[in-house]
């Protein structure tokens, strides 16, 4: 039978500001059995002696040289005992019994993962928190849930959402490192194509900390665009690969517009590469995120020039407060 012990695996490179709440929000967990394990992975901001000051108080803590997110979590699984795995960003926050309601939902089966609720804070002020509600947010089959949420337009794969049964992720196999921006999305799609279910457990809470300057989620390199585009395709490839109908195709073209939106104009190549795919899936008819002012002008010139005009007018600090205020427009 197996045991009842959750790992929360935490991996933290540079997130001296947020990892002790962190941290306390996973030692505040109710349910009992369970182990933190934090790498730090090279920080050089002082997170490694916050993390050591948290070895009395029971988290056992690794420090490696800097390889990415991904080795870190492979790491930090690695050196963990637990049967069920929560896998948590050093900068984001859990309500107290996120991991018991999960773990109500997922004793029943060891190939099952529990969902919970989440929504957006922004930097510290937890007063600016908001739950955002999925269509989602019940028990799925797990690759209905992802075409589900990609035609939705969500597609939140965070990793403090997901509580895996290690059986799961022994047999889907762990973080792909060569991948760093959107590296969650590849990897809990080839965990939810493992699954049998997604259970949700209604109560339990990821608190999304979102607007941090310098984040990997903000990343616009070359590198970071890479990794971008292979997680997006490998993820979508590992849905067709198991359905293959015209509303899974829908759900992934919508899936991959979203990166040429996102990446034009620095990465026109990637973009060309990512719009030829998504028309080989049947094309999308999802629109752009943007400021009013991008709106206005797409109306007029058409997306692309007014992406180009927008990022102009923002790094010259041309209407900075029109440009400021993004206006959704995701199906």
């Amino acid at each position: 039978m197996l045991s009842q012990l959750v790992s929360i695996l935490i991996p933290c490179y540079n997130a001296a500001p947020y990892i002790a709440a962190a941290l306390d929000s996973a030692l505040a967990q109710t349910w009992p059995e369970k182990e933190i394990i934090a790498v730090n992975d090279g920080s050089t901001d002082g997170s490694g002696e916050i993390l050591e000051s948290y070895r009395s108080r029971g988290v056992k803590v690794i420090h490696q040289e800097n390889r990415g997110q991904c080795a870190a979590n492979n790491r930090a699984f690695e050196e963990c005992s637990g049967d069920y795995i929560k896998f948590f960003d050093a900068d984001d926050l859990l309500a107290p019994r996120t991991v018991e309601l999960q773990m109500e939902r997922v004793r029943r089966g060891t190939t099952a993962v529990a969902s919970c609720e989440w929504g957006r804070f922004y930097r510290d002020d937890l007063c600016t928190f908001k739950l955002e509600p999925q269509p989602v947010w019940k028990d799925m089959d797990p690759i209905e849930w992802l075409v589900e949420s990609w035609l939705a337009g969500g597609g939140m794969m965070q990793s403090g959402i997901w509580l895996v049964p290690r059986t799961l992720l022994d047999n889907c196999g762990l973080w792909n490192e060569s991948l760093s921006l959107i590296n969650d999305f590849e990897f809990f799609v080839r965990v939810l194509c493992h699954a049998s279910e997604v259970c949700f457990a209604p109560g339990a809470r990821l608190y999304y900390r979102s607007g941090i300057s310098g984040s990997l989620s903000g990343q616009k390199s070359a590198k970071a665009a890479q990794s971008a585009f292979h997680s997006l395709t490998l993820g979508t490839q590992h849905v067709l690969a198991q359905r293959n109908d015209a509303r899974a195709r829908r759900a992934c073209a919508g899936v991959l517009q979203r990166f040429v939106f996102e990446f034009y104009p620095e990465h026109v190549e990637l973009c060309r590469l990512m719009a030829v795919r998504v028309s080989e899936l049947g094309g999308s008819d999802r629109s752009p995120n943007g400021t009013p002012g991008f709106h206005h002008l797409r109306r007029v010139v058409g997306w692309k020039l007014a992406r180009r005009i927008e990022k102009f007018a923002v790094r010259h600090g041309f209407n900075r407060a029109a440009m400021a205020r993004p206006t959704h427009h995701d199906d």
